[in-house]
C-alpha cells in the first residue's frame, strides 16, 4: 500500500514535470486527509515527457504496457503508478486514447486543480472529472467510498 510519503517522494521525483495526481489518490487529495488505503497512483502526465517521466522513475520497472491508454511501473518496494499520457490542445484542454480510438477521454482545462497530500499542495483532477470517471462500469466498495466522501465534501450528486 502506498502512504501519503510515498506519494510525496514520487512527485518529489517529477517535480521537473507536468502530472496530476488522480483516482484514489486524486480524491484524498482534493478532500485534504486520506480516507482509505491506496494499493496504487494515478498520475496524469504529458504525452511529449513520457520518456523524461520514465527516467526520472529510474527505480521501477515497467509492468505493464496498454499504450497509448496507460501503463504500470513498480519499484522494488511494490509501490505500483499507473501513468496516463496526455494530449493537451491550446485551450489547456486535453485527451487521453482509450480503448475505443473512437471514443477518447476528456479532459476541459478546467479539471485540472490542485489539492492537498500530507499538508501539502499537489496537482490534481477536479471534483467533477472524478465523478465523470466514475460512471459507465459496476463500482466496487472503493468506488463507492470515494464518491461518498465527494458528496459530503462538495456535495456533488454521483450516481451510485
Amino acid at each position: 500500500m502506498l502512504t501519503a510519503e510515498d506519494v510525496l517522494e514520487i512527485l518529489g521525483l517529477l517535480r521537473e514535470f507536468n502530472v496530476w495526481v488522480a483516482g484514489g489518490w486524486g480524491i484524498d487529495a482534493l478532500i485534504g486527509e486520506q480516507t482509505r488505503e491506496h494499493r496504487d497512483l494515478d498520475l496524469l502526465h504529458r504525452e511529449e515527457q513520457e520518456s523524461a517521466v520514465v527516467a526520472a522513475l529510474a527505480d521501477f520497472t515497467e509492468t505493464l504496457d496498454w499504450r497509448p491508454v496507460r501503463f504500470v511501473v513498480t519499484d522494488p518496494r511494490q509501490r505500483e503508478i499507473d501513468l496516463h499520457p496526455l494530449v493537451f490542445g491550446p485551450d489547456g484542454s486535453a485527451v487521453q486514447a482509450s480503448l475505443d480510438p473512437g471514443r477518447p477521454f476528456r479532459y476541459p482545462a478546467s479539471c485540472f486543480v490542485t489539492g492537498t497530500i500530507g499538508g501539502v499542495t499537489v496537482p490534481c483532477l477536479s471534483a467533477e472529472q472524478q465523478v465523470y470517471f466514475h460512471q459507465g462500469y459496476e463500482p466496487a466498495d472503493r468506488d463507492r467510498h470515494d464518491m461518498a466522501r465527494l458528496r459530503a465534501a462538495f456535495g456533488i450528486a454521483i450516481h451510485f
